[in-house]
């Protein structure tokens, strides 16, 4: 069983590598978003729902990282506050 010390860093060590996966969330999502704007310039006046399907889908996608990212932020402030109370 690891001790209070390494069990406090161990905490530290998890919130730092979850924090720099939130600077990889944000770069996806800014790719998808001008995936997404690329999508719309090149589908102007087309009357294909492909081109509307496939905003839509990466909309999604960009909400549903959105959510990640959050829930993310939310844990390094718990392994934060475990890592202070050991």
């Amino acid at each position: 069983m690891a001790s209070i010390g390494e069990a406090g860093s161990a905490m530290k060590q998890a919130g730092q590598k979850a924090e720099e996966s939130l600077g990889m969330l944000q770069q996806a999502q800014s790719h998808i978003e001008e995936a997404q704007a690329m999508i719309q310039r090149a589908g102007e006046g087309s009357s294909q729902s492909d081109v509307q399907e496939a905003t839509n889908q990466l909309q999604q996608a960009a909400s549903s990282l959105n959510d990640v990212q959050q829930l993310v932020q939310a844990a390094v402030s718990t392994t934060e506050g475990i890592s202070q109370r050991l």
